[in-house]
């Protein structure tokens, strides 16, 4: 014998995977009685938690912007002399 709590997360999952249709289903409703057009939002995809991303490719060919993770460099100013003198 099984209890009927040890049952209820069976009948729960597939209502809680159902509730995103649901809302879209709802919200076209609404709009259409509001007169527009509902557009569901883009989703975007899953990333997959045991592969990293893939990562983008060092461009070192010249006249390229840097990627976004590199510093960029600091330019001197023209006509500055950085040695004492006396």
């Amino acid at each position: 014998m099984v209890c009927v709590a040890c049952l209820i997360p069976l009948f729960l999952v597939p209502i809680v995977n159902l509730l995103p249709v649901l809302f879209h289903i709802l919200m076209a409703k609404v709009y259409r009685m509001l007169g527009k057009e509902y557009q569901r939002p883009e989703r975007a995809p899953p990333a997959c938690p045991f592969k990293p991303s893939a990562t983008k490719p060092n461009n070192s060919v010249t006249g390229e912007e840097p990627s976004s993770g590199a510093p960029h460099p600091v330019p001197k100013a023209v006509g500055v002399d950085d040695s004492k003198q006396d």
